[in-house]
């Protein structure tokens, strides 16, 4: 088992959607581990492979001494009641805003052996759910927000100082012609 590092908000990694799990093999289970070693650290409520820079469908939680994984969540049921409150994120790091989610959320998916899980909860637990599966959909939570409150959001992610912008790509060593301003 090891603690891996966190995916920063501007990795492609964390807006791409993410493939089913289709082998349940030992690499499987080291990824298991590896996310429920992570998500074990002091202040920690879910971690979705992705910002491990994993593109499968598996996450981690650890909410009010409930700490599990589930692989190829999917929600099921989310309640009409809804609920309002700050929320953070691993990958945006000290930045939280207020959220809007479901009061209740109920999420199934499979566990090592292939078989059936069923994980449900309310407040911290249903937001946990959702936040992750939303990882997994290639979404971060920001994009969830009120107009406003993401304007301000990415302004702020701008202005901190662990974003990265995504670099240019690397040039090809393509040469253009003189005549379009290159080579010689």
């Amino acid at each position: 088992m090891t603690m891996r590092p966190i995916v920063r908000f501007g990795d492609p990694v964390l807006t791409t959607p993410t493939a089913h799990v289709t082998r349940f093999d030992q690499r499987t289970k080291a990824l298991v581990e590896d996310l429920l070693e992570t998500v074990d650290a002091p202040g920690r409520a879910g971690l979705a492979a992705t910002q491990i820079g994993v593109g499968l469908r598996v996450f981690s939680y650890n909410v009010d001494d409930r700490i599990g994984y589930v692989i190829n969540p999917e929600i099921v049921e989310l309640s009409e009641e809804t609920q309002d409150g700050e929320e953070g994120c691993l990958s945006v790091p000290k930045l939280w805003y207020p959220t809007t989610r479901a009061e209740r959320a109920v999420v199934t998916g499979v566990d090592l052996r292939n078989e059936p899980v069923t994980v449900e909860g309310t407040g911290l637990m249903a937001r946990c759910l959702q936040h992750e599966t939303d990882h997994l959909d290639g979404m971060v939570y920001l994009e969830r927000l009120d107009p406003q409150t993401r304007k301000r959001a990415l302004r702020d992610v701008r202005r901190s100082d662990w974003f990265m912008p995504a670099e240019p790509p690397e040039p090809t060593g393509v040469r253009l012609p003189s005549a379009f301003g290159g080579g010689r």
